[in-house]
């Protein structure tokens, strides 16, 4: 199961770019409100940011804001061939956008709509609480026992650990050491599904940043 933003897509940047204008129009502390969206929901980002806001009003502007500029949004190193390599029942993508976002999102990035999505508009809790992973699990019909979740944020990566998944930590949006994972990867090119009959297992061929064996 893969996070979107900074997993799967390099919009991280435009991400920040689009917060840090929206907090200055409302004399917010930019840093804060960037430090506050990594994993999270645009609505939990407003109500944590500013509760005297129209929290549904201000989500309908940064989200049209970034359906707009998602043409210009690339896939993450090696996403688009990780996931192609992977059979189309097995993998889903689990994100705090919304689902237009994440559509847009990807469908720029060339990895098109996965065969199943949990996005923001699906759950009535986002991350860390893990109702989207499970929801994700449930509909993929595996075990979150048997899920391994690729996140680049604590929010997501705690969703996942309370979930019963194991965590893959993709490095580059906050540093690694606060990510709780199994293993920490620069990218999705350091990553390969090995097939069986019962299994899919994979190996880190580049360099791991955490200790252990380099398998799950």
């Amino acid at each position: 199961m893969f996070d979107m933003d900074g997993v799967l897509v390099d919009s991280i940047p435009q991400i920040e770019q689009s917060l840090r204008h929206w907090a200055s129009k409302h004399n917010l502390d930019a840093d804060h409100v960037v430090e506050l969206s990594h994993g999270r929901r645009d609505q939990d980002v407003v109500q944590l940011a500013a509760p005297f806001l129209d929290v549904e009003e201000e989500v309908r502007l940064i989200q049209e804001h970034d359906v707009s500029e998602a043409a210009k949004i690339c896939a993450k190193r090696g996403a688009v061939e990780f996931v192609n390599s992977l059979p189309s029942n097995a993998w889903a993508v689990v994100t705090s956008g919304s689902r237009a976002v994440a559509e847009a999102r990807l469908r720029a990035a060339g990895i098109g709509t996965p065969p199943v999505l949990v996005s923001a508009d699906d759950i009535s809790v986002g991350k860390p609480d893990p109702e989207g992973y499970l929801s994700a699990a449930r509909q993929v019909g595996v075990s979150p026992a048997n899920c391994v979740v690729f996140e680049d944020a604590p929010a997501g990566a705690a969703a996942a650990r309370v979930a019963g998944m194991q965590v893959v930590g993709v490095a580059g949006t906050v540093s690694n050491e606060c990510l709780d994972c199994d293993h920490v990867v620069s990218g999705l090119n350091n990553v390969t599904a090995v097939y069986t009959e019962s299994a899919i297992s994979l190996h880190f061929t580049g360099t791991c940043l955490l200790p252990g064996d380099p398998e799950l």
